[in-house]
């Protein structure tokens, strides 16, 4: 698959397969992901890869706390994103576009704006990696500054396209994020790391319809301005 193969059809696929992904291959595409750029070759990322029980474990501890979030609003307090992923108060276009990506997908899957009993179950689906085999997480030291989630981005994106490139598929995931006080002891991070992100990793179920929503991207126009010599 050429690089350009690898970027378009790569997806955050919501449905995956049981087959096993070998840890050779995980290996491989770690090594390659590695080849970011980041500041001063800092190389900031740290990855915890889930398979078998402790994935297995981790799933149960966290639909359990979701759900006791769910019954019990007021433990939100103790479930606190270690940096603000999303911004406090949404504007315009942003917000248009985030409320085009979620009733899209909800819409496909049939599930109605007052359906709160659904909503809850499929955004769970994010603390089942989807049913992926390999659940990752990505920490961070708390003393790196802001430029290292730059270049964990980058990271993130080789991580991907890698595995893309040999017939994988991926999810990332900030969904965990507010969880972090439950994943960090369970994956053995020390005190001074900070949870980036997860990531779901393994084969699409192609049967799934789920995994025909596809997100639209603006054209280059509107994010682009040339400013051209005179």
């Amino acid at each position: 698959m050429t690089v350009d193969e690898a970027i378009r059809t790569r997806m955050s696929v919501r449905a995956f397969t049981a087959q096993p992904v070998e840890p050779a291959l995980i290996r491989e595409i770690l090594e390659l992901a590695a080849r970011a750029p980041s500041g001063t070759n800092t190389q900031p990322w740290r990855v915890y890869v889930l398979r078998g029980a402790s994935r297995d474990t981790l799933v149960q501890q966290v639909c359990a706390a979701h759900d006791a979030l769910r019954a019990d609003p007021s433990l939100a307090s103790e479930y606190r994103e270690a940096y603000d992923y999303y911004p406090e108060q949404w504007v315009s276009p942003y917000i248009d576009r985030r409320r085009e990506n979620g009733w899209g997908l909800y819409g496909l899957l049939g599930i109605g704006k007052g359906d709160k009993d659904q909503m809850h179950a499929q955004h769970q689906r994010n603390f089942r990696f989807f049913d992926a085999p390999v659940g990752l997480m990505f920490t961070v030291d708390r003393v790196m500054g802001r430029g290292s989630l730059v270049d964990y981005g980058m990271f993130l994106q080789n991580l991907m396209l890698a595995a893309r490139a040999r017939g994988l598929h991926t999810c990332p995931q900030a969904a965990w994020n507010g969880f972090a006080k439950i994943i960090l002891p369970h994956i053995g991070a020390g005190p001074d790391e900070m949870l980036v992100c997860g990531m779901a990793l393994g084969y699409a179920d192609t049967s799934a319809i789920v995994n025909t929503f596809h997100t639209p991207r603006i054209p280059v126009e509107d994010y682009t301005r040339w400013l051209d010599a005179s």
